[in-house]
């Protein structure tokens, strides 16, 4: 094994635990948080968004914003081989459709969601936030999702081309 499969596992490995954490956000979190009060929503994101971040969250999903142009880099060679295209393909994905989408959608609207005074708000302050925020918080979670989960099988595929 070389230091380019080395890390070419250890890229696809991230990718997955990146992807893995959205997949699971989508089927279990979001639409276990939705039948809650007004109120219970916004505290229960608030702590999940206060909560996420930490150093293992960040060493996987920064990680792999490094990790995958590292293993593109490595991969590459002038016949442009499959496996480099793939990998090239999976880094665009993962930085705009994951990262792009985090940092213009999600992180903006945690931010807001943070600075809510949860407990001097009232009812209707409370429903006006949450039908601003879980919507469109969401929708960029779901566009996330679905480019975590293709850079993954590109990764995946790459592995296959893999010298």
């Amino acid at each position: 094994m070389n230091s380019t499969t080395i890390v070419l596992t250890i890229t696809t490995t991230s990718v997955a635990l990146v992807a893995g954490l959205f997949y699971a956000y989508s089927c279990s979190v979001n639409p276990g948080l939705h039948p809650l009060s007004d109120k219970e929503y916004l505290v229960a994101m608030q702590s999940i968004n206060r909560a996420i971040l930490n150093p293992l969250f960040f060493a996987s999903f920064m990680g792999t914003l490094l990790l995958l142009p590292i293993s593109t880099w490595m991969s590459y060679e002038k016949t442009l081989p499959p496996q480099f295209i793939l990998l090239l393909l999976s880094t665009l994905v993962y930085i705009i459709g994951v990262f792009g989408v985090t940092v213009i959608g999600n992180i903006p609207l945690n931010e807001a969601l943070d600075k809510f005074q949860i407990q001097a708000a009232s009812l209707q302050e409370m429903a006006k936030l949450r039908s601003m925020f879980e919507t469109r918080w969401n929708f960029f979670h779901q566009i996330r999702t679905i480019a975590s989960v293709g850079s993954l099988v590109l990764a995946i595929v790459s592995c296959i081309y893999s010298k």
